[in-house]
């Protein structure tokens, strides 16, 4: 008798977990509102007037979703990963945007700790229960805007959508950038007009609208 209770419990379970809603990565959050999360880059260093012509700001406009510039010039992994937490509390958004690594490879810090601690933002938003885009940072180098495969790495590692050729496609037209790091006015407009294409394609947009 134990051993046929046990094997219905069993057998219930299986039913509850076969019966549970799959969520997908292409579902639209439910939470309109988007964190834009990173450094100089999500804050709009290099542009005339970075809370207008920053990425954010014009990714607002285009979507008409509330967008946060939560960017700070100079930021490195670990000092985003000291201050995402409290971000995530104060705005509860149901989409980040992480764009944050460039300060890292500047300075020359170890890139196993770059990942380390992306990773460990990456599981803060994901405990929160937001989606993320991802947006990888190029290796500002001698031999090129290379993407750093560690973004790859840990888009796959987590079923992320990232955004690849974005900053080193901006980076290597010199009408499109500030200096050799940062874009320009245009470049930012270029970067939002390029991630909404991204969110529409991985469904990650609540709204529709478009109003660049």
């Amino acid at each position: 008798m134990l051993r046929l209770l046990m094997v219905l419990l069993l057998f219930a379970g299986i039913l509850t977990w076969w019966k549970r809603p799959v969520t997908s990565r292409h579902t639209p959050p439910p939470n309109p509102e988007i964190l834009a999360f990173g450094d100089s880059l999500t804050y709009g260093f290099g542009s005339q007037d970075p809370a207008t012509q920053s990425y954010p700001a014009r990714l607002q406009r285009i979507t008409g979703q509330p967008v946060v510039n939560a960017g700070v010039n100079g930021e490195t992994s670990a000092e985003g990963l000291r201050r995402i937490e409290s971000l995530l509390r104060q705005y509860r958004p149901g989409l980040v945007i992480l764009c944050l690594g460039g300060n890292d490879i500047l300075q020359r810090h170890s890139r196993q700790e770059l990942k380390k601690n992306l990773r460990r933002i990456i599981l803060q938003i994901r405990a929160s229960g937001a989606k993320i885009f991802l947006i990888a940072v190029p290796d500002f180098g001698i031999l090129g805007l290379n993407p750093l495969p560690l973004y790859q790495e840990l888009a796959q590692e987590y079923d992320l959508p990232v955004e690849e050729d974005l900053l080193p496609e901006i980076l290597s037209q010199p009408a499109l950038k500030s200096d050799p790091v940062h874009p320009n006015a245009l470049g930012y407009r270029r970067m939002a007009e390029q991630i909404y294409q991204r969110l529409k394609e991985e469904g990650l947009l609540s709204q529709s609208r478009s109003n660049p």
